[in-house]
């Protein structure tokens, strides 16, 4: 017990014990605390990777899209950019040309 004081010698003792029980609970407290902030972020750790997958999946679906769609449509750019090319040249002229000389020289007899 304390040094006679004019507060109740029980009181005093009361608060006393009250304090070191504070005292003697802090480290547990403390380590409670660290371990739930260690909890709170491997959670959050964690829901970032899930996040992160989804993410890289959606891109791998657009990416596998993107090509299926090339490949289909080479054939038709193909055709088209071909297309064009004899269309703005003078093939068709001198195939026309040919043409018309190959059945005049064949229409003679035989």
């Amino acid at each position: 017990m304390a040094i006679p004081t004019p507060v109740n010698g029980q009181i005093t003792d009361s608060v006393t014990q009250a304090n070191v029980k504070v005292l003697g609970d802090s480290p547990a407290m403390a380590m409670g605390a660290i371990y739930q902030s260690l909890a709170h972020s491997t959670g959050i750790l964690y829901e970032n990777a899930v996040s992160s997958q989804q993410q890289l999946g959606i891109a791998a679906q657009a990416a596998t899209n993107q090509g299926v769609i090339q490949i289909y449509s080479i054939d038709t750019m193909a055709d088209a950019v071909a297309t064009s090319k004899i269309g703005n040249s003078d093939v068709p002229n001198n195939m026309l040309s040919l043409l018309t000389a190959l059945k005049a020289t064949s229409a003679g007899p035989v």
